[in-house]
């Protein structure tokens, strides 16, 4: 199954990619669900967010991280200078909800990340931030807890795209104080951090 989705999407268009995996009935989530939630910014975008799978609010319009949680991560990306829309690529490990919002087991992350793989392979980014634990796992199967994992910079077999794990902003919701050590003021530093390196890999010849 999963071998038949690669094959699907190597080498093919974004609109390919979405055709397919807009009437994927490979994993039981797409018996619950309203609608295919793709991806949305920039395909040219040069750092792309991956995270989990789509809450209620995505279910319904289609667009990632448009709920509470999406949008303080917009605020997030906004308060480095990044422009959620002309900057970047978001999309999520699993296109469909897990009921209830539960976390995606992981047969369904197996099952829908080859659509996950043919995004990067076409929008070819130099920043990969993966938004929360299971986006860490289902993308670089890296299982340490996000505590642990944030903030560094990891190898990934994306062409050269480094990776960044953040805290999801839906623990940010539950954490929301600013000050110095908290998780928001982590988070602050580590998108920082992406700043400072997107700058110069975009001002490198």
């Amino acid at each position: 199954m999963v071998q038949q989705i690669l094959q699907t999407c190597v080498g093919s268009t974004l609109q390919e990619i979405w055709e397919e995996a807009s009437v994927c009935t490979r994993c039981e989530l797409h018996r619950t669900r309203t609608k295919v939630v793709f991806g949305s910014g920039n395909p040219q975008a040069k750092i792309m967010f991956i995270g989990e799978g789509p809450g209620q609010n995505e279910d319904e319009t289609g667009l990632p991280f448009v709920g509470r949680a999406g949008q303080l991560l917009t605020k997030i990306i906004e308060s480095v200078g990044f422009s959620r829309e002309k900057d970047t690529y978001i999309a999520n490990v699993v296109k469909c909800r897990p009921p209830g919002n539960r976390v995606p087991t992981d047969t369904e992350m197996a099952t829908c990340v080859p659509y996950l793989r043919g995004q990067i392979q076409n929008i070819e980014p130099k920043i990969i931030v993966l938004v929360g634990a299971t986006a860490l796992k289902g993308v670089l199967d890296i299982k340490s807890p996000i505590t642990k994992i944030r903030g560094q910079w990891l190898e990934t077999p994306f062409n050269n795209a480094k990776a960044m794990a953040i805290f999801h902003p839906s623990y940010l919701l539950r954490n929301p104080s600013s000050e110095k050590g908290t998780p928001k003021w982590l988070t602050w530093n580590d998108l920082l951090e992406i700043k400072r390196v997107y700058d110069e890999l975009m001002s490198s010849p």
